[in-house]
């Protein structure tokens, strides 16, 4: 399952990667992401491989000897800030071409990676109008092939609701962490204030914003029946090259809405359309916003 999401070179390629937070949580080893290997006393989990800039005291020099390659020998730390990823899984997102959905899982795989092999403790929460069921992992890289499974079966369906998602993730989770939302943010009501929430009790919110190319500037022209995915309504409407700029700007205005949120709560926004590489979206706006490194 984990080759139908992403393969074995962008893994490889996903190794010397780090995920990045700001904030320091009480009570928590991880602020501004903190070493996690070498040290007496620690619980040895995991190798990877040497990249530039690692700390030599960490290699495993026995290793070096028998294979001819520098390999990091990787430590436990406790306890550590926690990564939750919440999943949008509502009808929306199986819109668009390329699908929304499938890109999202794709995404969410390479960060779980990534995490994991940095011996984060990762959650992985789908939602749509509640939390679904979710996965939990933790300790090095060989816990991916569930995470893959996991997320190779979840499909996409019902209506968005991120007040009630938000309120209902806050009673769940009361320990503070980084959390990844990765959406369309596309909801009948306003989405900014319950995404507010969140940050206000203390997360540090990492926004990643889903759209296919149809969903910030519609190709069609004339009379038309707009289905809404989610709820079925039908609205119809006459769409000319006048409507199309305006919907877009409302697009636009709507997206720098919720990056201005997220920059000013002390969190991180990235805006993504889906005819966008997945692996391009990770060395390039992922990295530029300091999400990874």
């Amino acid at each position: 399952m984990a080759e139908a999401l992403i393969d074995r070179q962008f893994l490889e390629r996903l190794e010397r990667l780090t995920i990045h937070w700001q904030k320091s949580f009480p009570g928590l080893v991880g602020g501004h992401n903190a070493s996690r290997f070498s040290g007496s006393g620690q619980e040895f989990l995991d190798h990877r491989s040497f990249h530039p800039g690692d700390d030599l005291r960490a290699v495993n020099w026995r290793a070096y000897m028998r294979l001819e390659r520098l390999i990091l020998k990787m430590f436990q730390v406790e306890p550590r800030v926690p990564v939750r990823f919440l999943l949008d899984t509502s009808a929306s997102m199986a819109t668009g071409d390329p699908d929304k959905f499938d890109y999202a899982r794709k995404l969410a795989a390479a960060l779980c990676y990534v995490g994991l092999v940095r011996l984060e403790t990762i959650l992985v929460q789908p939602f749509a109008d509640t939390l679904h069921d979710p996965i939990a992992v933790g300790g090095g890289r060989h816990r991916f092939q569930p995470v893959a499974e996991y997320l190779s079966k979840l499909e996409a369906g019902g209506k968005t609701d991120f007040l009630k998602v938000s309120r209902q993730f806050l009673a769940e989770y009361p320990q503070r962490g980084l959390l990844i939302l990765i959406s369309d943010f596309l909801d009948d009501r306003d989405a900014e204030k319950p995404l507010q929430y969140l940050a206000d009790f203390g997360h540090e919110v990492f926004l990643i914003h889903l759209w296919s190319d149809q969903d910030r500037r519609p190709p069609w022209t004339g009379e038309l029946e707009v289905e809404d995915a989610e709820t079925g309504k039908i609205v119809k409407m006459n769409f000319d090259d006048e409507s199309r700029e305006a919907y877009t700007t409302a697009f636009d205005s709507y997206a720098a809405a919720v990056r201005q949120m997220a920059l000013r709560k002390g969190g991180k926004y990235v805006g993504v359309p889906t005819s966008t590489p997945v692996e391009e979206a990770i060395f390039g706006p992922m990295m530029l916003a300091r999400g990874i490194y």
